[in-house]
């Protein structure tokens, strides 16, 4: 590694060879282990104040997601405390989170906003994540969600418009100004939310900003949310559970990656996304944890586990799209997701001697990982 980059990979003496007399300031002893990319958690929700473990019992229950959404839990239960807390409040927040994804082996995530739903939240929750930058020990893309849920009060329409006509503005001014690092705008597309048209809209305002798209589509209803996106041009979509073959046939025909989130799927008992027949149709398929108040999983290995169990995914398969397949669905692969001479020195190393113990110890992440390297510094050590 040289200054933050993979400058060789090989045996000791092609690399000697191609470093004659060089010392290293650092030398990591991995003698018996495994090394793998750094992993790429590509969909979070990760800056929100108000937890919502009260409503885990309803789901025990078997209240269904809009059922607890109509009795003024999800979303906009988590929005009234965002809302209402500070800036300072929501970093002290948002750091550990953050720190407790890099011990699990993250070195990449995409981080949204989205529990503002209004000008000045959103613009507060994008800061936060700037300010996270410079301590956290990962690179963050972000990712604009002001279209996320329909605030109390207002119609579907109503909070397109004002999406469009005052988050989405205020959201580029600042980009332009230099003041938030905004990669991609995203869209709740679903049956009680945004529609497909109110998405295609807001999706198509944030294109000609020059953001990528990357939103939600088909989780709990098949609204061809997924053919609507392939139609812009997608570059990544998520959920999916309820995806058409249309629609899976669209997005191979389109390019765009699907992001998968287990953690989601198995927390609302919903049925699985279509993981084998995207593969087949060849849907670059990755995975994330969809951290948020709603599914509290801050562990790629554990995401992966459960792709492997639950979407009858390959442990080569889930490892894929856990790094290289996650890195392209940021947009991000030119630099992160596998170890090549150039790209960034994200590294997990594993305490043993085949890398499939990160997935195969449910659970163990902590004991099984004893280096996490960032850019060419040891981030993280096990005690």
């Amino acid at each position: 590694i040289r200054d933050g980059l993979i400058a060789a990979v090989g045996f000791d003496k092609e690399v000697e060879e191609q470093f004659p007399g060089v010392s290293w300031a650092a030398v990591v002893e991995a003698h018996g282990r495994s090394v793998v990319p750094g992993l790429v958690d590509a969909h979070t929700h990760p800056v929100w104040a108000g937890d919502r473990v009260h409503e885990f019992a309803m789901k025990l229950a078997g209240a269904t997601y809009m059922e607890v959404h109509a009795a003024g839990g999800g979303i906009n239960f988590t929005v009234e405390h965002t809302r209402a807390a500070s800036e300072e409040k929501l970093l002290q927040l948002l750091l550990p989170r953050l720190h407790r994804m890099s011990r699990a082996g993250t070195t990449l995530v995409e981080c949204k906003s989205g529990y503002g739903l209004d000008v000045d939240t959103e613009l507060k929750m994008l800061r936060v994540l700037e300010k996270a930058r410079p301590h956290a020990h990962l690179t963050i893309s972000s990712t604009f969600c002001g279209a996320h849920s329909v605030p109390r009060g207002l119609t579907a329409e109503e909070a397109t418009r004002r999406v469009l006509e005052q988050q989405l503005p205020a959201v580029k001014s600042a980009k332009d100004a230099g003041e938030l690092h905004v990669d991609s705008i995203d869209v709740f597309c679903e049956q009680g939310v945004f529609n497909v048209d109110q998405s295609r809209r807001i999706l198509e305002a944030g294109q000609r900003e020059g953001f990528f798209i990357n939103f939600h589509a088909d989780e709990l209803h098949p609204l061809k949310g997924a053919e609507m996106g392939a139609s812009l041009g997608a570059e990544t979509m998520s959920h999916l559970e309820e995806v058409s073959e249309e629609g899976i046939a669209a997005m191979a025909k389109a390019g765009t990656v699907g992001v998968l989130l287990p953690t989601t799927a198995h927390i609302l008992r919903l049925p699985s996304p279509p993981a084998r027949a995207m593969i087949n149709a060849g849907v670059p398929v990755a995975l994330g944890t969809d951290f948020n108040p709603n599914a509290f999983c801050l562990s790629m290995p554990l995401a992966m586990h459960l792709a492997c169990v639950i979407f009858k995914m390959s442990l080569n398969e889930a490892l894929t799209a856990a790094t290289l397949h996650a890195a392209h669905a940021l947009r991000k692969a030119h630099a992160h997701g596998s170890i090549e001479p150039g790209k960034v020195a994200d590294f997990v190393i594993v305490d043993a001697p085949r890398w499939e113990h990160l997935v195969y110890q449910l659970g163990g992440a902590d004991h099984v990982i004893s280096h996490v390297i960032k850019a060419g510094t040891v981030v993280h050590t096990r005690p």
